[in-house]
């Protein structure tokens, strides 16, 4: 049997997973990959995206209440789509005003219900995202980064049109897309414990 060098045998393990997310270059195409794609997620990187998903959420309230329901369905799915990982696999959301047996959305059309309703096959959700929001803050209790991987919680206050406010728990989980955007992978959310 042929023995080969702890380093040797950690390179060849290695290097197939480095690339293992890299966007396929067609043949002859000379085409650079940014090393943002590789890089380490940042704090700061976690921050802007968390700020891009409560401008996200603001944004559908107001097109809800200006355009009506149909406006504010066609951007919900424009920001599922560029903020959520449902087009890399499977996405552990669990939003904050679910009840069994629809607690859990791991697809896009059950994350879309959510924050819209107007699905037949969701009929408790009203749409989270149509409740007039026009502000919020986050609040971060921490971030733990790993490599290409990162999760926040803390605390997400919004505020709707008529300045009422709701808190709320939040835990999300980010990775690395294969164009070096950061993409939810994990959306956790609950109303804070009451011992009333």
């Amino acid at each position: 049997m042929k023995k080969m060098n702890l380093k040797a045998a950690c390179l060849a393990l290695a290097l197939p997973l480095a690339f293992a997310g890299a966007p396929a270059l067609a043949a002859g195409n000379t085409a650079q990959i940014s090393p943002a794609v590789y890089a380490p997620i940042t704090v700061a990187e976690v921050e802007a995206a968390q700020k891009a998903w409560g401008e996200a959420l603001v944004a559908i309230s107001t097109e809800n209440d200006k355009n009506g329901y149909a406006a504010a369905k066609r951007l919900a799915e424009k920001v599922l789509d560029s903020a959520y990982g449902y087009n890399y696999g499977q996405v552990l959301f669990k939003p904050t005003l679910t009840v069994a047996p629809q607690t859990f959305r791991t697809t896009r059309d059950g994350a879309l219900a959510y924050f819209v309703g107007g699905d037949t096959k969701f009929p408790n959700d009203k749409g989270f995202a149509l409740k007039s929001w026009r502000g919020f803050k986050i609040d971060n209790a921490g971030i733990v980064i790993t490599g290409d991987s990162a999760i926040s919680m803390g605390n997400v206050t919004l505020t709707d049109a008529k300045g009422n406010v709701t808190v709320v728990d939040k835990t999300w989980g980010y990775i690395r897309d294969g164009e070096g955007k950061l993409r939810i992978v994990l959306h956790h959310s609950s109303l804070p414990y009451s011992a009333k």
